[in-house]
């Protein structure tokens, strides 16, 4: 049994997930942002966040063809690179919606693109992306204010940008009965995610949209461990090719099983491989058929949210176990913190 962590916000903001992801599915009007869309005149969709909310959209990216994933840590350090004789729909992702990033990709686009429309998905009703004016045309979705995690980790706010992005980008569905299933999904996952000791090292590989699972799933121990879990991720058929040499006898193992063919057979393999070459280490597989079985009809899209799920859980025990403030792991070292701020933006040529 895990000891009572409901005391640290983290730990709280992940379990809620579930009842945001129904209620919100309610509210989300998908038609009216397919109907916007259909009206604007762009060459490409572009996702575009840092961090967290950069692998938003490399998940999608690797899911829905025809689109792309630009993190603003790229663009605002090459913006003419990307925005030269380009028209993108520019997709925004951010927690906070205030990192320094996030506001010099706005200048930008207002120098190099200013009539690009833009999609805006943030947490934070008072932030830059929901409040800033442009003369490009311009929807804002702003999420339950149970999003805006107040923890250091984003958990809820990475889940549900992320299925509001898939509810708007990828094939029609009926987004309330899907996000409904994920979240009864969830709920019975949520208690299986905290049988694991604590690792020395912690590696975490996909398929697809399921490798930047992993990555995200990697960011989530190395944050709330402050860096004392050193943590991998890959791709399935990438893992052999050097990364492999990660794995010690303390590694734990996660490997997030597509539900498509055949990556679900290379997935497979790998698991059984890495169980022969490495029989001290913990092997595990979430997904369809796995040690920790996910029932999944979709694609690897939109199971990502509930493959991390299971690292932002085993991120927070460890952490706890740790002796770290899981809220805030890096409280006192002024090395990190939950808003990247004060980077200096340089102007941007035009």
């Amino acid at each position: 049994m895990t000891k009572d962590l409901s005391h640290w916000a983290t730990w709280r903001e992940i379990h809620r997930q579930p009842a945001i992801w129904r209620d919100w599915s309610k509210q989300l009007d998908v038609d009216g942002l397919r109907d916007w869309i259909a009206q604007q005149d762009f060459d490409e969709v572009w996702f575009c966040g840092a961090g967290t909310s950069a692998y938003i959209g490399d998940i999608i990216a690797a899911e829905v063809k025809g689109t792309r994933s630009v993190p603003t840590t790229d663009l605002v350090a090459r913006p003419t690179h990307y925005l030269k004789n380009v028209r993108p729909l520019v997709v925004s992702f951010g927690r906070s919606g205030n990192s320094s990033e996030t506001i010099g990709t706005l200048d930008a686009l207002d120098a190099l693109a200013p009539s690009a429309p833009r999609l805006n998905i943030t947490c934070n009703q008072d932030s830059a992306l929901a409040a800033r004016q442009s003369i490009a045309p311009t929807k804002i979705i702003v999420l339950p204010e149970a999003t805006h995690d107040a923890g250091f980790a984003m958990t809820s706010s990475f889940s549900t940008m992320l299925l509001t992005a898939l509810a708007v980008f990828d094939q029609p569905c009926d987004v309330p009965a899907r996000l409904s299933h994920l979240a009864d999904q969830l709920e019975v996952l949520l208690p299986l995610f905290v049988a694991q000791p604590r690792p020395g090292r912690s590696v975490y590989v996909g398929t697809g949209p399921l490798a930047f699972a992993a990555r995200e799933a990697a960011l989530k121990v190395t944050e709330l461990s402050a860096g004392r879990i050193p943590a991998l991720w890959d791709s399935t058929l990438g893992f052999r090719h050097g990364p492999k040499s990660f794995v010690t006898d303390d590694t734990a193992i996660t490997l997030f099983s597509s539900p498509m063919f055949p990556a679900a057979q290379y997935d497979h393999d790998l698991a059984a491989e890495l169980a022969m070459q490495f029989p001290k280490a913990s092997i595990e597989t979430i997904g369809p058929g796995g040690d920790i079985d996910i029932t999944q009809p979709f694609n690897g899209a939109w199971m990502a949210p509930l493959c991390v799920a299971a690292a932002q859980c085993r991120s927070v025990i460890w952490s706890d176990e740790l002796g770290l403030n899981v809220d805030d792991p890096f409280a006192g070292q002024d090395t990190l913190s939950r808003v990247v701020s004060g980077v200096t933006l340089y102007p941007v040529a035009t």
